[in-house]
């Protein structure tokens, strides 16, 4: 090869050494560069960067979790667990399954809780329902107040006891007394209607021996609460009561005294005539 050729290509060559040696020089100095900057922080030897207390936090995409019910106080933590107690605003909201945590003969006879009657009413005739679960949501006021205007209880739910099961009114019907509804009634005093909404009427005699006599029996949706038949070891009478089958005094649950209902053993029962507070909703 001629030396002018050779030496052209030597040439050539070292100024292709010396571009290759600067841009590997400078691609160094951006690795150490790099280097520096990530041992700046609190990371540990792997290079990792740890936020500083300095640094923004984290932000974690998570679901939105559904709101938390206010915290349940006295009177209504005395609900059985078939009852879920929440509030909104002003109103207690209840939601139960309306199923009752006693024996019955109008469970299925598969169900454990299936009894058959053995009550003191000869005349017993077991209807042909069958209890259901149901889904009861009652919205009563917080801190009833007297209405100006009474109003009529519906046939349906009026209230509901502490065991989740509705509570209606001294009616079978339109203006219809209880007097042959009453042959139906298990040993519990009550008994489902057609669409398995079990519920009582009367004393209920079941509950009361768990709350005892003289306890809390539930509320009516007016939000003012019903007690059992009985106080300070007496029975209670309709002479004892006002007309709408209540009256007010201070009690275990509301030491500063409030308006409520008694269930008795003489008609109209539970209720007289009609509401003694506001009424709230019931939804099925």
């Amino acid at each position: 090869m001629p030396d002018e050729i050779q030496g052209a290509g030597r040439e050539h060559h070292a100024e292709g050494m010396t571009v290759r040696s600067a841009l590997a020089a400078a691609a160094l100095a951006t690795v150490l560069l790099l280097a520096a900057a990530c041992s700046d922080g609190d990371g540990g030897g792997d290079g990792t960067v740890t936020p500083t207390t300095a640094a923004p936090p984290t932000v974690t995409a998570t679901a939105t979790a559904a709101p938390t019910a206010s915290p349940v106080s006295d009177p209504f933590a005395s609900f059985s667990d078939n009852v879920e107690v929440t509030f909104e605003g002003d109103l207690v909201v209840l939601r139960s399954d309306g199923v009752p945590g006693h024996v019955s003969p109008y469970f299925d006879p598969s169900d454990p809780r299936y009894d058959a009657y053995d009550g003191d009413n000869p005349q017993f005739q077991q209807n042909p329902n069958r209890i259901a679960a149901q889904t009861l949501v009652l919205r009563i006021p917080r801190n009833p107040q007297p209405a100006d205007q009474h109003q009529a209880t519906p046939l349906g739910p009026i209230g509901i006891a502490v065991n989740g099961v509705a509570l209606f009114n001294q009616y079978a019907g339109p203006d219809q007394p209880l007097a042959n509804e009453i042959n139906s009634f298990d040993q519990c005093d009550a008994h489902p209607e057609e669409r398995g909404l079990y519920h009582y009427h009367l004393v209920p005699d079941c509950l009361i021996e768990q709350v005892g006599a003289d306890g809390l029996v539930g509320f009516l949706i007016d939000g003012f609460p019903v007690y059992g038949p009985q106080e300070n070891g007496a029975a209670i009478t309709n002479a004892d009561l006002d007309a709408y089958h209540g009256h007010s005094h201070a009690t275990p649950e509301y030491p500063d005294g409030i308006y409520h209902y008694h269930v008795t053993d003489e008609a109209p029962y539970m209720n007289g005539d009609g509401f003694y507070g506001v009424p709230g909703t019931v939804e099925r």
